[in-house]
C-alpha cells in the first residue's frame, strides 16, 4: 500500500474544498443568498481542514470533518435551491 498521504490531502483540499464548494459559493452570491453562501464557506473551510488531518494522519478527524463539509454542502444546495 502507498503511504503517500500527500498527494490525497492536496486533491482533497483542491477537489472538494475549492471545486465543488467554491462553485456553491460563486452560485449563492450571483442570486444574493446570504446563508447559501456562508454554508458553502463553512463546507470548504471544513474541507480544507480535512487535507491537513490527512497530512498529520488523523482518520477519525479526517472522517468528521468530511461529513461536516458533506452537511454544509447540502444545506448550501438546499438554501440555493429553496
Amino acid at each position: 500500500m502507498n503511504d503517500n498521504f500527500d498527494k490525497a490531502a492536496i486533491a482533497v483540499i483542491i477537489v472538494f474544498g475549492a471545486l465543488i464548494l467554491g462553485g456553491l459559493m460563486a452560485a449563492n452570491l450571483v442570486y444574493a443568498h446570504r446563508s447559501g453562501f456562508l454554508w458553502a464557506l463553512g463546507g470548504s473551510t471544513a474541507a480544507w481542514i480535512a487535507g491537513h488531518a490527512i497530512l498529520f494522519d488523523l482518520p477519525r478527524i479526517y472522517a468528521a470533518l468530511i461529513a461536516i463539509a458533506v452537511l454544509m454542502a447540502i444545506a448550501s444546495t438546499a438554501a440555493f435551491a429553496f
